[in-house]
């Protein structure tokens, strides 16, 4: 399938909020940390997303269905995520694990539900509310704001996207904001 989409791709979208995070974090992310609300304010973000971003993916990348997993951790979990996946230690803002990466040819195949064939399988996007929280403000952002940052960073990176420098941070964050421009008009 190429070019662009008409319409949003179908999106199979697992969501999960830690429901050991603090009331008031889950609070002042709102709906996008509800269960239900949050499941559908997210698919109907990330769909979106897809759609526009739809034009611009290498052909291999270009589906007309995706899955993937967005979570909503605290600092503990992410940490430990961070130290077993990039040895790095200490908590990050949002992890992006690719289903879609160089190397994971040889992999067996993501077993999909039924029905979803077609289903491009992206992988998973993991956020620490503790630490956008804590960040938002330095960012100038409301939570749900950052969040929703996190959310197309962590997007981007897995549809390929990569800041190994300077120049490819400043276009990775120039599509973050042109994407989160469109979130803004919903």
């Amino acid at each position: 399938m190429n070019g662009s989409l008409d319409t949003a791709p179908d999106l199979d979208l697992a969501f999960e909020a830690d429901d050991t995070l603090a009331a008031e974090l889950l609070a002042a992310a709102g709906e996008l940390a509800d269960p239900l609300a949050g499941a559908e304010l997210w698919h109907t973000q990330i769909s979106a997303w897809l759609a526009q971003l739809h034009p611009e993916l290498s052909p291999h990348l270009q589906a007309p269905a995706y899955s993937l997993g967005l979570s909503l951790v605290g600092d503990a979990e992410i940490a430990e995520l961070n130290s077993d996946w990039r040895d790095k230690s200490g908590p990050t803002d949002v992890l992006a694990f690719a289903a879609q990466d160089d190397g994971l040819e040889d992999a067996p195949a993501i077993p999909m539900p039924e029905g979803d064939e077609e289903a491009l399988e992206l992988g998973d996007i993991v956020i620490s509310l503790d630490t956008a929280a804590r960040q938002a403000p330095e960012h100038g952002h409301t939570l749900s704001k950052e969040l929703l940052f996190l959310a197309t960073h962590g997007l981007l990176h897995l549809l390929g996207w990569d800041h190994p420098d300077d120049t490819s941070l400043a276009a990775m964050l120039a599509r973050q904001d042109q994407l989160l421009a469109t979130a803004e008009q919903r």
